[in-house]
């Protein structure tokens, strides 16, 4: 065979194997659809839980959020990143502010970090569990 002919057969398998691996990524990456819960320790030492609803669709992720006072909070700035999660909540307290949130999926779990925008009220890392 030409050296162009076995150069060109290369770059297409070269090519169905990256479109491959993409695939193959896209299909492990985690669905967290569905309700989530956990509890969370506040400033003041008393424990609480906080429950959220997320829809995900493709990287983008969107739902609510319910905390102690029992309000559905929309979820903004959400994305899915194979198995990372981003996204961030408006609080209504102490005049406003944003809570924002990242963490890694395993499964039916996910380790949470939420710091306070602007602030110094972060809380500790939560487990939330998905709820069957």
């Amino acid at each position: 065979m030409p050296y162009g002919t076995i150069s060109c057969m290369m770059t297409r398998r070269l090519g169905t194997a990256v479109l491959f691996l993409l695939f193959a990524t896209a299909a492990w990456a985690a669905d967290v659809t569905g309700t989530w819960k956990g509890d969370s320790q506040g400033p003041d030492g008393n424990t609480f839980t906080l429950s959220y609803t997320f829809k995900q669709d493709g990287a983008k992720l969107t739902g609510t959020a319910l905390g102690p006072m029992g309000d559905p909070l929309p979820i903004e700035n959400g994305k899915v990143d194979g198995d990372k999660i981003s996204f961030s909540v408006k609080v209504d307290f102490n005049g406003g502010m944003v809570l924002s949130s990242t963490g890694t999926i395993k499964g039916d779990e996910i380790t949470l970090k939420t710091k306070a925008e602007g602030g110094d009220m972060d809380m500790p890392p939560m487990t939330l569990k998905r709820q069957k």
